[in-house]
């Protein structure tokens, strides 16, 4: 079995903070809601985001919610924060915008920058609109999350739009101000995003966080995005648990969120129960999703995650010779005395019960996830079609009349007629709520860790 040694980079004591904090960490209650566009709406960050509160916080409950619908600027999102936005009673309220808001095929046109120019001012008018809305919001945290990248230096075929991104750094330095002017808390994605893409050029010239379009991150993109909102929310070197332990003297030199018990020897073995307060976080190694290729899991190329946010180590020290680890009475591998006087990270390892049953958690989380992306689908229908329509939330025969007479003019309208003619249903999407329910009490109910039991035998 390969080694799995923790880093030296991460053989910091957990609890020390690495990162200065821009955006508040979520608490026990928080409804968490992300507006954005088709990144929000088809994408992964926000789930992978509370599946990093259920695994590391299980114990303290929260709801964070998908908020995005494919191909919004800010003008649309604005069109749709009553009904679809505010009605979700957001805590806190992640707001991103700009990808669509600066265009696409007239930067390659002979005015480019005229555009540019035309786009930025539109995208600013639409979202002061929207600004004002959200300073009327008596109970609820902003946080204005400037959008990942359009990556313009990968050397990948076609939609290639020079300038762009340019303008969408100006929107995001807009929106930034606006953050600082109203006390709202705020992050920048596009430019850490775009250092890490400059830095995975240089190795592999294709190599993009930005998905094969340059607009859309893949399932690893997304994870990279979730960590980069984790550590401004002061998440970098907070570990699922530390553990120190003197083999020659039978004692405990650290026991950092978690708790040691019964440590013993026996024969040539040792043993100890070990009580974590939290999970390792799971590593998806399926690429999830729609014409997605890529797993998340492929994250930790581009990013330290498993150093700064991933940790739970074990050390043992005083011992010699080779020593192979059992949890619960399953081995888990075969570690020399110096590798674990250095340290293993547990959270590598997929083998361990504790990493098994985090699995759990995130497939249910999938579940979670495959049913809400359907009630952006639904929620698409009525503000991308239904609401221009004169028909918004009108979810009746009249309706389905309208869509028929446009489906063949609109293939995003053709594809989803079939879920709308479902969801129009008022028990259907109560039924469907109702799993997404019963998917989330689950998590909390089977996600507290419980004692594990290790045996270090000695080969």
């Amino acid at each position: 079995m390969k080694k799995v040694i923790l880093s030296l980079i991460g053989a910091a004591l957990c609890g020390a903070s690495m990162s200065a904090q821009e955006v508040k960490p979520f608490k026990e209650g928080d409804r968490a809601v992300f507006l954005g566009n088709s990144i929000t709406d088809g994408g992964h960050y926000h789930s992978y985001i509370w599946l990093y509160y259920m695994t590391r916080f299980p114990n303290m409950p929260v709801t964070i919610l998908n908020g995005g619908i494919g191909g919004d600027t800010a003008y649309d999102e604005n069109k749709r924060l009553d009904n679809d936005i505010f009605s979700k009673n957001p805590t806190v309220l992640m707001v991103t915008f700009g990808m669509n808001d600066s265009g696409y095929f007239e930067y390659n046109g002979d005015n480019a920058k005229e555009f540019g120019e035309q786009k930025y001012q539109e995208s600013i008018k639409n979202f002061q609109n929207m600004e004002k809305r959200f300073k009327e919001l008596p109970n609820t945290r902003v946080v204005m999350v400037g959008t990942s990248p359009y990556d313009e230096g990968a050397q990948i075929e076609g939609n290639n739009f020079h300038g762009k991104n340019a303008t969408i750094k100006r929107i995001i330095e807009y929106q930034m101000n606006s953050a600082k002017q109203n006390g709202w808390e705020h992050i920048d994605l596009n430019e850490p995003m775009m250092e890490l893409n400059r830095q995975g050029q240089a190795k592999n010239p294709a190599f993009t966080l930005c998905g094969s379009d340059r607009i859309h991150p893949d399932n690893d993109g997304h994870m990279v995005m979730a960590y980069l909102f984790l550590k401004a929310q002061g998440m970098a070197g907070k570990c699922v648990a530390d553990v120190d332990i003197n083999a020659k003297n039978l004692s405990v030199v650290r026991e950092e969120n978690c708790k040691i018990s019964n440590l013993r020897k026996a024969g040539k073995e040792i043993k100890f129960d070990y009580l974590a307060e939290a999970l390792p976080y799971p590593m998806d190694t399926i690429a999830r999703g729609w014409g997605q290729k890529r797993a998340q899991a492929l994250a930790k190329e581009s990013v330290p995650f498993m150093d700064e946010m991933n940790r739970e180590r074990l050390v043992v020290t005083g011992l010699s010779g080779k020593y192979k680890l059992l949890i619960d009475g399953e081995e888990i591998g075969v570690w020399s005395a110096k590798d674990l006087a250095n340290g293993i990270n547990l959270a590598e390892i997929s083998l361990t019960p504790q990493y098994q049953q985090a699995l759990a958690v995130m497939n249910l989380n999938e579940h979670r996830w495959e049913i809400e992306r359907k009630f952006r689908d639904f929620a698409w229908c009525q503000h991308g079609f239904f609401q221009q329509q004169g028909l918004l939330n009108a979810n009746n025969r009249e309706a389905i009349k309208v869509m028929d007479a446009n489906v063949d003019k609109n293939g995003w309208l053709k594809a989803k007629r079939e879920l709308y003619v479902d969801m129009m249903h008022e028990p259907v999407r109560e039924a469907m709520q109702g799993e997404m329910d019963l998917l989330v009490d689950k998590i909390y109910e089977i996600n507290k860790p419980v004692t594990r039991h290790f045996t270090l035998r000695k080969m």
